[in-house]
């Protein structure tokens, strides 16, 4: 059984005053099949586990911070559903319970006042500002998706996930990223990230031959990063073409290298034979050295983003791939729409899924109906995440990240409480549940040692 984190302690103190009271003031049984509504025990024993973040946009304390993300999405037009606009009211709880400041006035006099106690309490911490944020999330060890780490993201309480995209894209992309408005903004940072990659290991061009981009810059950079600590890396692969990667011989691999290296453009057939070779060779990689792949699995975010490209199901060649079967692989976002898929996908032994995104996107109530489908069948492959991401000035990451952690708190207690009511799962397994999804999936997946 997991401690009471930092800034839980009110909310559970209260919780329990309430769980008393009613009972207290009742001369019968308190009733337990109040639909949509968390069993009250249930729910603050939730709220006290410390968590493992799975998947976040975590910022350092730089200025700027530019290793924050390797596919930012400024100046991509896309719609938000209602519970991502800036007038959602639960974002008022998070300002609350990090600012003291719940109010829904929203003058400019009133958010020129709310942002001055923002930064004052930024400057106040200084570095030990991410460690405070998730202190008061309740969450012990967050996975934080950068191209590097940065000031004021020390490890244990910090995790490296790295970004690896790049490394599919040797070669010209110039006819990939014409395919959408957005790939045409997208694509040129994958290539700075090659860039940088090449240059972090001292190669000055790219190998003549596939063999040696893969000995010379694929599993170095790999090897370096899980060197710096790096514990996953992560595909943003949705975003650039469909997740439906095969079978590839390896000497059609080494002639499409060999016929564009030097210049030219491949066509869509040829860029994507190679893309799916090294693919493959990058989750073997990734299972030989213990790093789990991340693969992003949404129907969001852009207007041109194809969400078909998106679906778990094209995933299943590479889980049914018995090279693979040493890699560990998380559907990050629970693929969304596509939740059911994902389910499908997590029958396969090396497959986990994430709630990242689907706790911001989605209302409690409609994530508690995802995830009490998934803990009926595989409870031990379903972890917590945030995808805590800046939003602009007034909406840092600690914003959602508090919000997504509260959010997935209380569909987790309604899921299970729902399956209790059925007399599917007793009130402890329903406790045990909920620490496994919080934290101890990750750290067994992760090698974390947390108990």
């Amino acid at each position: 059984m997991s401690t009471t984190p930092v800034g839980y302690g009110q909310r559970v103190v209260i919780g329990l005053v309430l769980a008393v009271a009613l009972v207290a003031c009742s001369a019968t049984p308190m009733r337990t099949d109040v639909a949509g509504a968390a069993d009250p025990a249930l729910a603050v024993f939730i709220d006290s586990i410390r968590a493992v973040d799975n998947h976040s946009h975590v910022n350092s304390v730089a200025a700027a911070d530019s290793d924050a993300d390797a596919l930012p999405l400024d100046g991509i037009a896309f719609e938000l559903p209602v519970p991502l606009r800036a007038d959602s009211p639960r974002w008022r709880l998070a300002y609350g319970a990090l600012y003291q400041d719940s109010s829904a006035d929203t003058s400019a006099a009133h958010l020129a006042a709310r942002r001055a106690v923002m930064q004052k309490r930024i400057a106040a911490t200084g570095d030990s500002f991410p460690t405070w944020v998730i202190d008061r999330t309740g969450t012990e060890v967050q996975l934080a998706n950068r191209i590097a780490m940065g000031p004021g993201l020390p490890s244990p309480r910090f995790r490296w996930v790295s970004y690896v995209d790049a490394l599919l894209l040797p070669l010209s992309n110039r006819a990939e990223a014409a395919t959408t408005a957005d790939r045409v903004k997208l694509y040129p940072l994958e290539e700075k990230l090659l860039k940088r990659y090449l240059a972090d290991l001292h190669v000055a061009r790219l190998p003549a031959t596939l063999d040696a981009y893969v000995t010379t810059v694929v599993t170095p950079t790999l090897e370096a990063q899980r060197k710096a600590g790096c514990v996953a890396i992560k595909y943003e692969a949705g975003y650039l073409r469909a997740l439906d990667f095969a079978d590839a011989p390896e000497g059609s691999a080494r002639a499409v290298y060999a016929r564009y290296i030097a210049g030219g453009v491949p066509t869509h057939a040829e860029y994507k034979l190679l893309q799916d070779y090294l693919f493959k060779v990058i989750a073997r990689e990734a299972g030989r050295l213990q790093m789990a792949v991340h693969i992003h699995a949404l129907e969001g975010f852009g207007n041109g983003y194809v969400a078909s490209g998106s679906d778990p199901l094209l995933l299943e060649a590479t889980f049914n791939d018995p090279t693979l079967h040493g890699t560990n692989f998380v559907i990050l976002h629970g693929g969304g729409v596509f939740a059911s898929h994902t389910q499908a996908m997590l029958w396969k032994p090396n497959v986990y899924a994430d709630l990242s995104m689907m706790t911001l996107a989605y209302t409690p109530s409609e994530l508690a109906v995802v995830l009490r489908s998934w803990l009926s069948q595989f409870p031990e492959k379903v972890l917590f995440g945030s995808d805590a991401v800046g939003l602009g000035p007034d909406m840092g990451w600690e914003i959602l990240a508090w919000t997504a952690a509260h959010n997935a708190r209380e569909a987790l207690g309604v899921a299970l409480t729902g399956m209790m009511r059925q007399g599917d799962i007793t009130p402890a397994r329903a406790r045990e549940i909920a620490t496994m999804v919080m934290r101890t999936n990750a750290s067994r997946l992760y090698q974390l040692g947390l108990k």
